[in-house]
């Protein structure tokens, strides 16, 4: 195969890739802004503020991003997993000593059954059952409300993410299309300034059977 020939078909191959790439590029860049407006959106529309810088809790005021974000409107993912790591899971943990909706309904499956029977009986202590047991609902309320809304943020958090990773992988292939088409930009180039009769790669020349014999008698 002449050098010409080898050369050509490399470049013509990189200018494919490289369209390929570019392609890849254009794919992704799409589906980042469209993650990115998309957030946006539908975390505007929760109409979310970051407390202010001086009404934060000494807690609160511990958390770097609440203090970052303190006083914005909460429309990104990054602000959406600040918020919802550092000022819900903040709150949320001293609502029933660090228990969790789902580990609130045993007890309180518990007093709902003593209520009953304390009812049936006519037991002195039904008061005080039934006290603890409006607490214990009340308590679960406040964190399936929490935890519900919790998720939801940390759902656009992670939404958010794949557009990131979209826009790095858009800026990758971008990057390696513009190296493919210098390098076959150079590769054209080489070709035709190559001449067409000289080969990839020289063969040696063959010995004659005459001289090889005498070479062989030396």
């Amino acid at each position: 195969m002449k050098r010409r020939t080898l050369d050509i078909l490399f470049s013509v191959g990189g200018v494919g890739l490289a369209a390929l790439l570019l392609v890849l590029g254009v794919v992704m860049t799409s589906n980042a802004n469209f993650a990115k407006s998309y957030v946006k959106d539908q975390l505007s529309q929760q109409n979310i503020n970051f407390k202010p810088a001086a009404a934060l809790t000494p807690e609160e005021a511990e958390s770097a991003c609440l203090v970052k974000y303190a006083g914005q409107p909460l429309t990104t993912g990054k602000q959406a997993e600040c918020y919802a790591n550092d000022f819900i899971g903040l709150h949320v943990k001293s609502v029933a000593n660090g228990q969790t909706y789902a580990e609130l309904g045993t007890p309180q499956s518990d007093l709902q059954a003593k209520v009953k029977a304390a009812t049936a009986s006519n037991d002195p202590a039904l008061p005080d059952l039934q006290k603890q047991l409006t607490a214990i609902t009340a308590q679960r309320e406040t964190l399936f409300k929490g935890e519900t809304l919790r998720g939801l943020l940390l759902t656009s958090y992670g939404f958010s993410v794949f557009g990131v990773k979209g826009e790095q992988v858009a800026i990758v292939a971008y990057i390696v299309a513009a190296l493919l088409v210098l390098l076959s930009i150079a590769g054209f180039v080489h070709a035709f300034r190559t001449p067409k009769t000289i080969p990839f790669a020289a063969t040696e020349p063959v010995m004659s059977e005459k001289v090889s014999q005498q070479l062989a008698g030396v």
